[in-house]
């Protein structure tokens, strides 16, 4: 079975201000970071072609919101936005999430030691995760 990974954004309706969860390892995937030297086979995947096993994405909400202490409905994955990464363990299925509250869910973020960045602040991050990142602002925003 391939393992699953989740990108959580916040885009404020008023403003349009696009903020990603870091995690305390220094991450945007949850709920661990990728493996080192993984690499992005594509963007979209056919699930009916790959021959992978992968978890239904409500589930993976599901137990999102859960760790997060949210209602189910606060956080929805982007159904146009699926990644799919090599890595040395294995081929990895990267979603994006949104966190559908009014405003970030800040507290529920502290308290599993993670905060919201905006793009500018994710220098630094592995080069895999800023091109997903990069792929996941261009689908928000223009979306």
């Amino acid at each position: 079975m391939s393992e699953n990974r989740l990108i959580f954004y916040h885009k404020q309706n008023t403003s349009a201000r696009l903020r990603f969860l870091r995690f305390e390892s220094g991450s945007v995937c949850a709920f661990e970071p990728l493996p080192v030297l993984s690499q992005i086979i594509d963007e979209c995947i056919d699930f009916e072609l790959d021959d992978t096993v992968v978890a239904h994405p409500a589930q993976l909400v599901l137990d999102a919101a859960k760790r997060f202490g949210l209602a189910a409905d606060c956080i929805r994955v982007e159904g146009e936005y699926r990644a799919r990464i090599d890595s040395c363990d294995g081929p990895v299925q990267v979603y994006l999430t949104e966190f559908t509250t009014i405003d970030p869910p800040f507290a529920q973020a502290q308290k599993i030691n993670a905060d919201f960045i905006d793009l500018t602040q994710a220098r630094g991050l592995p080069g895999v995760e800023l091109e997903l990142l990069r792929r996941a602002y261009e689908h928000v925003m223009t979306g």
